[in-house]
């Protein structure tokens, strides 16, 4: 298996594909984690289902790499951002569906990270988890918007 770097940004194409109606080819995240593993699993797993998996390496590139990127959903380390973090980001990418990770995500941080406008949070060790949240959020967004 080829080595992840955090060092450079991440970017996976993968064929043609369908979830929920929605065009996995079409789709982009991009990824803001404090833990190097816990990135190269998220963006293994992503990979088979967006057309691009990109990584932020701070909270100032995140911003760019969003724009620059068009991405469709955000997995956003809440242990790298605060909860006026996630309602900036709603405010300036309303299409942007974001799924906060934290380690020790419970009912109450859950509640408060859906009403700053986050579209779920999940454990960041439950990949799994994760990518279930990013592709029903990003068909979610895409069928609202439709």
């Amino acid at each position: 298996m080829a080595a992840f770097s955090l060092a450079a940004t991440a970017q996976f194409a993968v064929e043609d594909g369908e979830h929920e109606g929605v065009s996995m080819q079409a789709l982009s995240v991009v990824l803001f984690q404090s833990d190097p593993r816990i990135a190269q699993a998220l963006a293994s797993s992503l990979s088979s289902h967006f057309h691009s998996v990109r990584v932020a390496h701070s909270i100032e590139e995140l911003r760019t790499v969003i724009a620059k990127h068009r991405a469709d959903v955000l997995v956003l380390d809440m242990e790298l951002s605060c909860l006026s973090e996630v309602e900036n980001l709603h405010r300036e990418f309303p299409g942007l569906s974001i799924v906060c990770t934290h380690r020790l995500a419970d009912e109450e941080m859950w509640a408060a990270a859906l009403a700053a406008g986050a579209a779920d949070i999940c454990p960041s060790s439950d990949t799994r988890g994760i990518l279930s949240s990013a592709l029903r959020s990003s068909a979610m967004s895409h069928s609202a918007a439709a």
